[in-house]
């Protein structure tokens, strides 16, 4: 049995089994109001896998969820190579140091998402 929190991450993990990252946005967004972010930022380092702290720490910088110190809490931990945003898709886009992430998918298709 999975929680909300951790069915997040775990499809940030591996996006090929749940329509990319941008279906995992779609879900975490609709469900915002439901989500502990406290709870989804410890699962996401207890998990210590470094493109899903970056993916995740992105998200939540997009949508304003959780506070500056929880994505703080997680770019402590992300280390000087690059993932990909969305390993689906064809690698391509520009870098973010921020999060350490290549954005193949351009970052409004997030923001869309939520109407702005």
């Amino acid at each position: 049995m999975s929680d909300l929190e951790r069915t997040v991450l775990d499809g940030l993990r591996q996006p090929e089994y749940c329509g990319g990252v941008i279906e995992v946005a779609k879900g975490l967004w609709i469900r915002r109001a439901d989500v502990s972010v406290a709870q989804l930022v410890e699962y996401a380092l207890r998990l210590n896998v470094g493109a899903v702290m970056r993916r995740i720490g992105f998200l939540m910088e997009i949508y304003n969820l959780g506070t500056a110190a929880d994505r703080e809490r997680l770019r402590g931990c992300v280390s000087g190579t690059y993932s990909l945003l969305d390993p689906v898709l064809p690698p391509g886009g520009k870098h973010t140091a921020r999060w350490h992430l290549r954005l193949n998918v351009d970052p409004d298709e997030f923001r869309a998402v939520i109407g702005t």
